[in-house]
């Protein structure tokens, strides 16, 4: 474990002030992606006409002895990689700090923050100040697996980057304009009145996709962000319309340890017949369900494809993964009155040849043909040329929308 105070040993705690360059057009972002058991980041360079990466890296399994932090290039090449306890978020930002320091990269003038949800009243990407925070740990019962870690980093990078500016970015804010039919839950109104409604979420990777399709946007998009949370979301003439989680990041598709859309009769029957607690509740539908649940084995796809030969529980919970998937995506077709392109992204979805086809396979219906080599060697797009529907694989980066996001909230970047 790094001590408290090690950025002042190599000299991060003394970091320019941004309004030292609040002049310059273009500055430097690091932008935190905190997960409940990793940190992703990235320094860029960003201006007015363009975002430029300079380094990035993960550390990964925080809180384990078998942690492994990584950092790479702005081409990818692998500059460090070691296993490493990382005990907490707050050890993997001092591990980053002294990796910027001992690399000589450029001192940051801002950090921005990857929040998963804001509650009812952030809804739009901010500063961060102490009212902003108390907002934030009111929204923890939202999304308990990824508030407290973030609200951990927030906290620690204020403390240990003095003077710069932090900035939230929601993952919430990309479906902040749902139209009533999709935001309102069939519940009574004073609850309705009280924030809960549908969200949605895996924003920032939506605002990705779209940034990256750019000129050859669709007028009606589905995206499917598939990763150990999964989403699928509907576009329509560049606004989210429809998205398979709700209130929090528990519903909609089967995902690695979460459950998703559960019948709420299932959650009465715990409560009143084996008598869980809310704790208990929540430790079953966000960490023990999912692929994990169902196959016994693993919450990770790539364990469970490992595993499928010998176990019919591994294989069961891939079927049930992608049938969940394929049910949701035909649903937003519904929503959209037809889809003119599904976009895969995420962990599995830009890299599971596998997973992708199985899927496709049961949506020939509405358009979509795969084209077997170009979705293995995911040259897109990965359809068949007489498919009705265009089919893509794009990379989510979420991190370079966190530091866009960042870079226009500062003073300087007013024209």
């Amino acid at each position: 474990m790094i001590a408290p105070g090690a950025l002042a040993k190599v000299g991060l705690s003394k970091l320019p002030q941004t309004k030292r360059r609040m002049k310059s057009r273009e500055l430097h972002v690091l932008a935190l992606n905190s997960g409940s058991s990793s940190l992703k980041f990235g320094l860029y360079r960003v201006g007015p006409s363009q975002t430029q990466i300079l380094i990035s890296g993960e550390a990964g399994s925080i809180g384990s002895q078998n942690g492994k932090f990584e950092v790479g290039d702005s081409r990818n090449k692998t500059l460090h990689s070691e296993r490493v306890p990382i005990p907490t978020q707050t050890d993997a930002i001092i591990r980053i700090g002294k990796m910027l320091a001992d690399r000589k990269m450029p001192p940051p003038d801002a950090v921005g923050h990857r929040i998963v949800h804001g509650g009812p009243k952030l809804l739009r990407h901010c500063l961060i100040d102490d009212a902003v925070l108390g907002e934030l740990e009111a929204a923890a019962v939202f999304a308990p697996l990824h508030i407290p870690p973030a609200l951990a980093v927030i906290r620690y990078a204020t403390e240990h980057f003095p003077g710069l500016v932090q900035v939230a970015c929601f993952d919430t804010s990309f479906h902040a304009g749902l139209p009533p039919a999709a935001r309102i839950l069939p519940l009574p109104k004073d609850l309705q009145r009280e924030g809960i409604r549908r969200y949605g979420f895996h924003g920032l990777s939506c605002e990705s996709i779209m940034r990256q399709l750019a000129g050859d946007l669709p007028g009606r998009l589905v995206i499917a962000h598939l990763g150990n949370g999964v989403s699928i979301t509907a576009v329509k003439a560049g606004q989210s319309i429809d998205t398979s989680m709700g209130l929090t990041p528990t519903g909609g598709v089967i995902m690695g340890t979460r459950t998703g859309d559960l019948d709420p009769g299932v959650l009465i029957y715990l409560l009143l017949q084996k008598k869980l607690d809310a704790a208990m509740l929540e430790e079953l539908v966000n960490r023990r369900s999912g692929l994990f649940g169902i196959s016994g084995v693993d919450g990770d796809m790539r364990r469970l494809h490992a595993a499928a030969a010998s176990s019919a529980d591994a294989r069961l919970a891939i079927q049930m993964f992608c049938y969940s998937v394929r049910k949701q995506i035909a649903a937003m077709a519904a929503v959209l009155e037809g889809v003119d392109m599904l976009v895969f992204t995420g962990g599995i979805g830009e890299n599971d040849a596998e997973v992708r086809a199985t899927i496709c396979s049961g949506l020939s219906w509405m358009g979509v043909n795969l084209d077997a080599t170009r979705n293995l060697d995911v040259r897109n797009p990965i359809n068949e040329l007489a498919s009705h529907c265009a089919v893509r694989v794009v990379p989510s980066q979420e991190d370079e929308e966190i530091a866009r996001h960042t870079w226009a909230l500062l003073p300087h970047s007013a024209p």
